[in-house]
C-alpha cells in the first residue's frame, strides 16, 4: 500500500511543525508539500529543516501548484487562507483536515457545500483527549441537565488571538445542544460590576492568556452541595498533530462529506 501524500499549510507556524513532525515519523504518511503564505522567510527552504533535517520538499506559497497531487491537506490556519485553499481543493478533488477555527456561520456553510465533493474532517480541536472530552460532556449534562450552573473556563500561551478557544466554544456547543439550549442566546463572555443573579440557563466562559499554556480547557458543573469538574490539558501540540494525522488516515479510507473527530474515533 501506497504512502498517503500530505500537504500542510501553515508549515513555518507552531502547529505546522508539530505536523510536519509527525508526517515525517510516521511510516505510512509521506510529505507531498509545505504551504507558507507569500512574504514567508522560510519559501524555497526545505521543509524538514524546521524540524531538524531535510526531507526533501521545498516550502511554496503556491498552493495550486503544490497540491497537485496530494491525497490530503491539513489546514491550521485562519479562516480567510483556509477558505482559499478550499477552493483549490475542491478543483483538485484533495480531502481536507481543517483545525482552523474563528469560522462564520456563512463560512461553515462554505466548507459544508464543498464536502459534497471531497471528505473533510472539521473539528475545533484535533485531540483525541479532547474530543472523548465531548463525549463525557455529552453524558455530564444529560445527567446535571438541572440543578447545576455551568462554567467553562480555558487559558492559552499569550499568542493566541482568538477568544473563547475554539474548543472552549466547542465544547459549549456540545452542552447547549444537549441540553437543547441554542448557545448564541445562552452564552454569557464576559461578567464584570453590578450583574445581578446568574440566570441559570446561561452558559459561562472564562478566559485566561499567558506564557506558553498550550491549552487547558475546564468545565465545571457547579450545583447545591456539590461540583463536577470535567478537565483536559495539553502538554504539547503533538497530541493535535497526531489527531489530525489520524483524520487524514480515515479521510483516505471514506467516501466524500463532512466530518468531524467523532467520526474518525468512532464516538458516535
Amino acid at each position: 500500500m501506497s504512502n498517503i501524500k500530505v500537504a500542510i499549510a501553515g508549515s513555518g507556524g507552531r502547529m505546522g511543525r508539530a505536523l510536519l513532525e509527525g508526517v515525517l515519523q510516521s511510516g505510512d504518511l509521506a510529505l507531498h508539500a509545505a504551504l507558507e503564505q507569500g512574504a514567508s522567510p522560510l519559501l524555497g527552504k526545505d521543509a524538514g529543516e524546521l524540524t531538524g533535517g531535510a526531507c526533501g520538499v521545498k516550502i511554496s506559497a503556491d498552493a495550486a501548484a503544490a497540491l497537485q497531487g496530494a491525497d490530503v491537506l491539513i489546514d491550521f490556519t485562519r479562516p480567510e487562507g483556509t477558505l482559499r485553499h478550499l477552493e483549490i481543493c475542491q478543483k483538485l478533488g484533495v480531502n481536507m483536515v481543517v483545525g482552523t477555527t474563528s469560522f462564520t456561520a456563512q463560512q461553515k456553510a462554505q466548507l459544508g457545500s464543498a464536502a459534497q465533493q471531497i471528505g473533510i474532517v472539521f473539528a475545533p480541536n484535533m485531540s483525541v483527549g479532547v474530543n472523548l472530552t465531548f463525549k463525557l460532556l455529552e453524558m455530564a449534562s444529560r445527567v446535571l441537565s438541572h440543578g447545576y450552573d455551568i462554567e467553562i473556563i480555558e487559558a492559552h500561551h499569550r499568542h493566541k488571538v482568538d477568544a473563547p478557544s475554539g474548543t472552549a466554544l466547542g465544547m459549549g456547543e456540545v452542552i447547549a445542544r444537549t441540553l437543547g439550549r441554542d448557545l448564541a442566546q445562552c452564552a454569557v463572555y464576559g461578567r464584570e460590576g453590578v450583574t445581578g443573579e446568574r440566570d441559570p440557563s446561561t452558559i459561562g466562559f472564562a478566559t485566561v492568556r499567558g506564557g506558553d499554556i498550550v491549552g487547558d480547557h475546564t468545565v465545571l458543573f457547579a450545583g447545591t452541595g456539590e461540583r463536577i469538574e470535567i478537565t483536559h490539558k495539553a502538554s504539547s501540540r503533538a497530541t493535535f498533530a497526531l489527531g489530525a494525522l489520524r483524520a487524514a488516515r480515515f479521510l483516505h479510507a471514506n467516501a466524500a462529506g463532512m466530518y468531524d473527530m467523532q467520526d474518525v474515533l468512532n464516538l458516535k
